[in-house]
């Protein structure tokens, strides 16, 4: 039965995807808040589909610290549906996405048209640059940037080491840095296509204090995915 209610979220998921894309690529431009809207309704869409066909809750705390305008969000990674969460809590949720995924067909291209920031993880120095940059201007223009600093999705429970991409937008861009820790891999495995009912708890932290130093970043940001006492697996 569970492999069942996973199937049919999965055909929810994809075919409502594969079909928002289309119709974005087809018309994007003149649809009223743009693909970015679009976007925002697939994860909402999502969202009541996990909790009707899995039995997945979604549980947010700390929404509260979320400063007004632009933000960058450096959230804990564990599940697809990580992406989908955050797509259907913020106003204007801006991912930063490794380049690859540009590839996907009708998804791809539509990710730099509704503000998304792509990054070329080989690229060093000056690919760091642009990404900051790109996140920048994305704050400027009151967009909330997700960053996943473990730089892929982890089992629940593991701990990953963290990619210091985000300590150079926390000193490069002045925007408030809001840590954000889950349970969703608990529901929903990295590379599971079973999904496990119950509630995934997203726990956003405030903002981390101004002019830490890198290490002082990563430090902070480790203590709320990995810490005990921020962890939110009471959730289980």
């Amino acid at each position: 039965m569970r492999l069942l209610r996973s199937s049919a979220f999965n055909i929810l998921m994809f075919g409502s995807g594969s079909l928002l894309s289309l119709w974005c690529v087809l018309g994007g431009r003149y649809l009223p808040g743009g693909i970015l809207a679009v976007a925002q309704l697939w994860g909402r869409i999502c969202i009541w589909g996990l909790r009707v066909f899995c039995g997945i809750t979604l549980q947010a705390e700390g929404l509260e610290a979320l400063p007004v305008g632009g933000a960058i969000i450096a959230a804990q990674h564990q599940s697809a549906m990580d992406i989908l969460v955050w797509l259907a809590l913020l106003p204007r949720p801006a991912f930063v996405f490794k380049k690859e995924l540009r590839r996907i067909p009708l998804f791809g291209p539509m990710l730099e048209p509704a503000g998304m920031i792509p990054v070329d993880r080989g690229g060093g120095g000056t690919a760091l640059r642009e990404m900051v940059t790109g996140v920048r201007q994305a704050v400027a223009a009151g967009r909330q940037v997700i960053i996943f600093p473990e730089g892929t999705r982890m089992a629940y429970g593991a701990r990953g080491k963290l990619r210091q991409g985000i300590a150079a937008l926390a000193r490069g861009t002045g925007a408030p840095v809001l840590p954000a820790a889950t349970n969703s891999g608990q529901r929903w495995g990295r590379k599971a296509f079973g999904k496990h009912p119950g509630p995934v708890l997203v726990k956003l932290h405030p903002p981390l204090p101004q002019g830490l130093t890198r290490e002082e970043v990563l430090t902070q940001l480790e203590d709320v995915y990995y810490g005990p006492e921020n962890t939110p697996a009471a959730a289980a």
